[in-house]
């Protein structure tokens, strides 16, 4: 039986201890050899220890999970990633899916399912998880009603949450998976002012991290 060496990365530590208590009774040839909650330290030791499967939560601190698939999906090493995760939003999974992630399964299913989705990305297989919206969910409207125009859509968002356009500009990349390097390129600004530009946007948005980013920006249908 080969052993499964594996990284956990979540924010919540008591998530992970069940998750350990799992593999050891059922599924005992995944071998967790460390887990983290902030994101910058994982990307570290998986470099260091080089393991077979990262099991990925989004919500992470200092690095979240998008930005760690992106900067892995690069790495000539890189572990086979498995998004374990709460969030269900068509356009965060898909961007989850551009980064380089290979399988992506909702927290709410069975430790059965879980070593399944395990199994699949392990044997090179992409692994879209039971009710993971890979879609985004369509508007109707009864006849002779109008879709609000995209500009309609970014003024009412402006106004709330008092973005100023350059900010949306950077909004609207972001939720393209673009990085903070692309950002600057794409609208001939430093890397410096995008960082910058990212940060106010979190704090008038009042999130953390990317994935919180892109939900308010869906949210509000504007992507």
């Amino acid at each position: 039986m080969k052993v499964i060496r594996t990284i956990i990365a979540d924010d919540q530590p008591l998530f992970v201890e069940g998750l350990r208590s799992v593999f050891e009774e059922k599924f005992s040839e995944i071998n967790v050899i460390a887990s983290h909650r902030d994101g910058k330290a994982l990307l570290k030791d998986v470099a260091l220890e080089k393991p077979d499967l990262l099991i990925l939560d989004l919500n992470l601190t200092q690095c979240d999970g998008l930005q760690v698939i992106k900067t892995l999906r690069s790495v000539s090493a890189k572990p086979n990633i498995l998004v374990f995760s709460r969030y269900n939003d068509a356009n965060i999974v898909k961007m989850a899916f551009r980064n380089g992630t290979d399988g992506y399964l909702l927290k709410k299913e069975k430790p059965e399912v879980l070593f399944g989705a395990i199994q699949a990305v392990l044997s090179g297989k992409t692994y879209v998880g039971a009710g993971v919206q890979i879609k985004s969910q369509q508007i109707k409207l009864s006849a002779g009603k109008m879709i609000p125009s995209q500009a309609s859509f970014e003024d009412r968002f402006i106004r709330k949450y008092h973005l100023t356009k350059r900010e949306l500009e950077v909004l609207n990349l972001i939720t393209e998976a673009f990085s903070n390097k692309e950002i600057a390129k794409e609208l001939f600004i430093s890397d410096q002012t995008v960082s910058v530009h990212r940060k106010n946007i979190m704090r008038k948005l009042g999130v953390s991290n990317t994935a919180g980013l892109i939900k308010v920006a869906y949210n509000n249908s504007l992507v």
